[in-house]
């Protein structure tokens, strides 16, 4: 009987579950999307109920498409969006609805920590003390849900990031892998355990914390009622680490980034940790008895900035129309537009930084805004990729997400970074790195170079330009830069 493995990715608008070949073929695909909640401003939640429901039609959705019985299924790995925050009691049902990395809710209390103990967590954790991370969420829980530390002390109450939630669903095991914990501000990248300090410095009891392991390696079996077979669940990994082993990003110094509403740019760094004061440092896979670390750089918008210029402005009617419009200049003519919408993140970490267009004359038209925007995510792209080199050597950049498609960017930012930009065949690369790390962990795939072989490239996108231009379109980025930094503290006062 022919054997296949079901990737579960869950991310922050919709659960999907995508079923591969050993060839990493896409045999059946499910997707289905579940309510953002936002109970005051500046909060987002998801009810963990809703994401359940989702995950489960869409397992149902991709089996029924690859016409594969559940029995054929030889594992499952999981791969979730990261630092979102659940609490569930020993039944599995949710205590508060799930406090998504995207609430701010927490900013004042991770700021007062800050002031003290900001030193003290990046050594131990590689981040940067944020709101975004699990531990002040999960504080926030256990000091506003009524009754909720007391029951937490007594053992009743169980924590977990999605990947944990959904694990615990479908084997009844309270697990996470390492990649998942080191998002969380309470795990020691160093020492590979929960740390009594930070633990302390939250106020959070171990009890209710998952025990860490491999991303690789048998957790527990599914609830033969919930898919009609005890299958092993066997892998599992934060969404952008997933990517990086999907990408069959092994060696030290492979980068990719993931094009999406953000970008995400992650360097494996080997057996090395390497801290920068504008990056993040984090764990990448645990996989036969060793760690893998990353360095890690997030820009908050840049295929936001295409839904705005579609959406908000409304000079486009789809994100593809951006590349026939770029390609009808020769040049940017000097138009620059920063989309720092919500801020700018690494390598700038500016929360005051507002959005930007500059350089726009009586001949600027929607040809020079949709280049502009084009132009921005890879520029922001480079910025991040400039701090990690110095830390590293980078040859080449590994791309996937859906702005990938885009042959002008992907040129552009070959150019722009003087490097060979890479897109894959199979573009899935978050959901195909879940299913490696599960596939290994059954030997459904034998070995790093079998799926290393697996990895082939769509187009390869040499740069052309020459030095001079790429430099000085690349300074005129870092001015128009500098004019939108801060702007939000300058109208204010």
């Amino acid at each position: 009987m022919e054997k296949f493995v079901l990737s579960l990715d869950e991310g922050t608008t919709s659960a999907r579950a995508i079923i591969f070949d050993r060839n990493s073929e896409i045999l059946g695909f499910g997707q289905y999307e579940f309510p953002q909640h936002y109970p005051r401003p500046g909060w987002v939640e998801h009810d963990p109920e809703e994401i359940w429901d989702a995950q489960l039609r869409a397992i149902k959705t991709a089996l029924e498409m690859a016409k594969v019985e559940p029995s054929q299924i030889a594992a499952i790995g999981v791969t979730n969006q990261r630092e979102t925050t659940i609490v569930w009691d020993r039944k599995g049902k949710p205590l508060y609805n799930a406090i998504v990395w995207q609430c701010r809710r927490t900013a004042e209390i991770v700021e007062e920590i800050k002031k003290e103990y900001g030193d003290v967590i990046k050594e131990k954790t590689g981040l940067v003390p944020d709101a975004y991370f699990s531990a002040s969420k999960l504080k926030w829980v256990l000091d506003n849900v009524p009754g909720l530390r007391e029951r937490a002390e007594k053992g009743e109450v169980m924590f977990g990031t999605v990947d944990t939630f959904l694990i615990y669903r479908l084997t009844g095991e309270h697990i996470t892998d390492y990649s998942n914990a080191s998002r969380t501000m309470l795990f020691n990248i160093k020492k590979l355990e929960w740390d009594e300090e930070l633990l302390e410095i939250f106020g959070i009891p171990e009890s209710i914390l998952p025990e860490v392991r491999e991303s690789s390696e048998v957790y527990g079996y599914t609830k033969k009622e919930l898919l009609g077979a005890e299958i092993p669940v066997s892998g599992d990994a934060g969404d952008q680490q997933a990517a990086l082993f999907g990408q069959a990003a092994f060696e030290e110094g492979t980068v990719k980034a993931t094009y999406g509403t953000g970008n995400f740019i992650l360097a494996n760094t080997g057996r090395m940790i390497l801290y920068s004061d504008n990056l993040l440092t984090t764990i990448a896979w645990g996989l036969d008895g060793k760690v893998t670390y990353a360095l890690e750089g997030s820009v908050f918008i840049t295929g936001a900035a295409v839904q705005w210029l579609r959406d908000g402005i409304e000079i486009i009617k789809s994100a593809s129309e951006t590349e026939e419009l770029a390609t009808k200049l020769a040049s940017n003519e000097g138009v620059y537009f920063v989309p720092a919408f919500v801020g700018l993140g690494a390598p700038y970490w500016d929360q005051f930084a507002r959005g930007l267009i500059i350089g726009i004359t009586r001949g600027t038209s929607r040809e020079h805004f949709a280049r502009a925007t084009l132009e921005a995510i890879a520029y922001l792209t480079r910025d991040v990729i400039e701090e990690m080199e110095r830390l590293i050597s980078i040859k080449e950049l590994r791309v996937d997400g859906g702005a990938t498609a885009n042959n002008f960017l992907m040129q552009f930012q070959a150019d722009i970074l003087n490097k060979r930009v890479i897109r894959p065949v199979v573009k899935e690369t978050t959901a195909l790195g879940a299913a490696y790390l599960a596939g290994l962990a059954v030997d459904y795939w034998e070995s790093l170079d079998e799926i290393r072989a697996l990895w082939r490239a769509e187009r390869v996108f040499e740069p052309s330009m020459d030095e001079e231009t790429r430099e000085r379109l690349y300074r005129g980025w870092k001015e128009a830069v500098k004019r939108a930094m801060g702007w939000a503290k300058i109208v204010a006062a």
